[in-house]
């Protein structure tokens, strides 16, 4: 077979620049690291390479919701926390308060305690984050949550939205407790309705549930409670609503019993005297200002609080305040539960990262022993084409006349 000196020259050429893109696909290997660096250099591998990078692009992008939505939560549990501790030096004051041997004064002095304490609450309630979003406004984190209007009364201007972050795949965890949860919406200890007691009360008696018991024959609205004698020796109630207009009357009146009547119960501790009266007002629920307020307005009261009205009021505010300290509790063990559960998929993420990364080594990570021996192979074998090529392209035939 004759070959030709183009075709022999082409063919050289070709091995050249074959041998010359080996050892340059090996350099750049040697230099990167990786065995695979295009998909051409392993198509199987380089879908798997993909697929794993893929994961861990989603994995960090988790890991960085997570640190943000650890920081918020982190500091809403810091505040609830400094809210209850504040709350039950405030509830120790409540009960200083009862000592019947404190002048107006002292008790006076306790009021302003109280109201200084209630200050500080409302600026825990108010507090900012480091951007300067209100972290207990709901999702109105631009607005102040908490206000107090000209009469004392504390509203709040924030909504119930719950921010999320997606912390895995399908998982979003609410990264902030709404004011409103937290420090407005307490059950009423009392049941479905606060109690007002008349000041001019002479009897020991307090009213220790009012509760909707039964909510088809339930008439909504407020009603009046007056109890007169009998004329034999015992107690007649009265019960009117809010018109005026007689509900019904309850003859005798045992306390050991409920009282029922338009689907309502209340219950009664202690006994009633003639003349006594209360009435009811419908309260599903209590905030924690609130019953601080009142609180406030019951010390400044002269001598109301040593009165059996005064006394049956505190008692009602006592545990209306610990309800509200309850809802404080509950938000702050809702931030630790969901840090508890940030933890675990902190946690997680980097076990299947881990794993990812394994996986990622043995498919794409070099053998620099193999490599090295293998660049030098091909430097070698390019040596001897090229000296083989230069020797044969100066063969002349005059060489051998």
């Amino acid at each position: 077979m004759r070959i030709s000196t183009a075709q022999m020259f082409n063919q050289n050429i070709t091995s050249l620049n074959r041998g010359q893109a080996q050892k340059s696909n090996l350099l750049e290997q040697l230099s990167s690291g990786k065995r695979v660096n295009t998909a051409g250099d392993d198509p199987v591998a380089a879908v798997g390479i993909d697929n794993l990078n893929q994961q861990n692009a989603l994995i960090e992008q988790f890991q960085k919701n997570i640190n943000d939505a650890t920081g918020h939560l982190s500091l809403a549990e810091s505040q609830l926390g400094a809210a209850e501790t504040l709350a039950m030096s405030i509830r120790d004051r409540m009960l200083a308060a009862v000592n019947g041997t404190y002048t107006d004064d002292e008790r006076q002095s306790i009021a302003d305690e109280l109201r200084n304490s209630l200050e500080q609450l409302q600026s825990i309630a108010n507090y900012r984050d480091s951007a300067g979003s209100y972290i207990f406004a709901g999702t109105n984190i631009d607005t102040e949550p908490f206000v107090t209007d000209a009469s004392g009364n504390v509203h709040y201007q924030g909504n119930s939205g719950v921010r999320t972050a997606l912390v895995a795949a399908g998982v979003a965890m609410a990264t902030n407790v709404a004011g409103n949860a937290a420090f407005m919406n307490a059950p009423n200890a009392m049941g479905d309705f606060g109690v007002n007691y008349s000041a001019a009360q002479s009897g020991d008696f307090s009213v220790s549930s009012a509760k909707i018991t039964d909510p088809s024959t339930y008439v909504p609205g407020d009603y009046q409670f007056n109890f007169m004698d009998d004329g034999s020796g015992g107690l007649e109630l009265q019960i009117l609503d809010a018109s005026n207009t007689l509900v019904t009357t309850v003859t005798p009146v045992d306390t050991s019993n409920p009282i029922s009547f338009n689907g309502i119960e209340v219950s009664l501790d202690g006994t009633p005297a003639a003349g006594d009266s209360f009435s009811i007002t419908p309260q599903a629920s209590a905030g924690i200002f609130d019953t601080v307020g009142q609180t406030i307005a019951l010390f400044e009261n002269g001598n109301a609080i040593n009165t059996p009205a005064g006394q049956a009021q505190l008692a009602q505010l006592l545990n209306n305040f610990d309800s509200g300290v309850d809802q404080i509790r509950i938000g702050r063990s809702e931030t630790g539960t969901s840090l508890s559960s940030l933890d675990n998929y902190t946690s997680n993420h980097g076990d299947v990262a881990l794993v990812n990364n394994t996986a990622l080594s043995l498919l794409q990570d070099l053998d620099y022993t193999s490599a090295v021996s293998e660049y030098q192979k091909q430097q070698l074998a390019m040596n001897a084409v090229s000296t083989l090529f230069g020797q044969v392209g100066t063969v002349s035939l005059f060489d051998y006349l």
